[in-house]
């Protein structure tokens, strides 16, 4: 918390973007970031900066060099757990917003536990069955909860084929639904972070009352 940076003045930057009662959902609500990699990382900051009021941060793993390139992380955080890690950065960025950090491996039987509090979640795994396996559960057993999640974002493809697309009445999926890492062979931090924004909008517009 410094200088002139209070919370009555971020609330009034905000209200003054929004309008007062599209500021206020958005500071009184909750999202789950499940994952803090390329997606995740810039997810929660995208959230944080949009006025989300509770950031619910779930990742077991740390800060390697291999991330620097996509992910929102510094040099100086190298080896320091993801979660930490990321909410040391929104502070920084958005010092009134509620963090909750979980550092654990999401599985089946403890999801339900770790985003409990969330209205939305957002999944932002590396691994297709892990993804699988975070939809299912959210909408079978938490079926009131929104979920985001990502399909497609590898390589140097065209940014325009990244969209955001309506599954269901509660699950979104964003991504150009083709590219994975496997085929591209890489993954290039611009893509990456187009596809994290879409999550991003898609949550801020579910918990502004704009879907």
């Amino acid at each position: 918390m410094s200088g002139a940076v209070d919370r009555q003045s971020l609330h009034s930057v905000l209200a003054q973007r929004y309008g007062e009662e599209t500021a206020a959902r958005l500071e009184n609500s909750a999202a789950a970031v499940c994952g803090l990699g390329g997606l995740g990382s810039n997810i929660a900051i995208d959230l944080a900066r949009g006025g989300v009021g509770k950031l619910i941060l779930i990742d077991f793993d740390r800060v390697d060099i291999s991330n620097l390139h996509r992910q929102q992380y510094k040099a100086a955080q190298v080896g320091m757990l993801k979660t930490e890690a990321m909410a040391e950065n929104i502070r920084e960025i958005m010092p009134y917003t509620q963090i909750v950090t979980y550092n654990v491996k999401l599985i089946e039987e403890n999801i339900c536990e770790y985003v409990a509090d969330a209205d939305v979640v957002c999944e932002a795994f590396d691994e297709a069955d892990s993804k699988a396996m975070l939809i299912n559960t959210v909408c079978e057993k938490l079926p009131e909860k929104y979920i985001i999640s990502s399909s497609g974002m590898a390589g140097f493809g065209d940014g325009n084929d990244i969209k955001t697309r309506r599954i269901t009445e509660r699950f979104f999926l964003c991504g150009d639904g083709k590219s994975d890492v496997e085929s591209e062979k890489t993954l290039v931090s611009a893509r990456v972070s187009l596809c994290a924004a879409h999550e991003a909008l898609a949550a801020l517009k579910i918990l502004a009352g704009k879907i």
